[in-house]
């Protein structure tokens, strides 16, 4: 796909950026490089291989997945303020903290 000064002015309008004379040239030459580069790698016959996700074949090391702290949710809770009703329970219920409606 051959480019042109044309094709790099319209692309610099469409992106809204201001560009010269030299700067439009300067842009197709490294433009058409990196299309022929891409032309290349086209040109590379790859069938039979496989494609890949990594360049290297690695794995990675993991740690075992092992339970470390425990769980204090009942002791977190206990400090939540009083449901407000004359209760002095804490405002939770079934594991989740208790917040006035703001939203009718």
């Amino acid at each position: 796909m051959a480019l042109s000064i044309d094709d790099i002015k319209k692309i610099a309008h469409l992106a809204r950026i201001e560009v010269s004379e030299s700067e439009a040239q300067a842009t197709l030459s490294k433009l058409t490089g990196i299309m022929g580069l891409i032309e290349q790698m086209q040109a590379v016959d790859t069938t039979g291989i496989e494609p890949m996700s990594h360049s290297q074949d690695l794995t990675q090391r993991l740690r075992d997945d092992v339970v470390t702290k425990e769980n204090l949710r009942a002791e977190f809770q206990k400090n939540a303020p009083a449901l407000g009703n004359g209760s002095n329970e804490p405002a939770v219920a079934e594991g989740l903290y208790l917040v006035p409606k703001v939203i009718e």
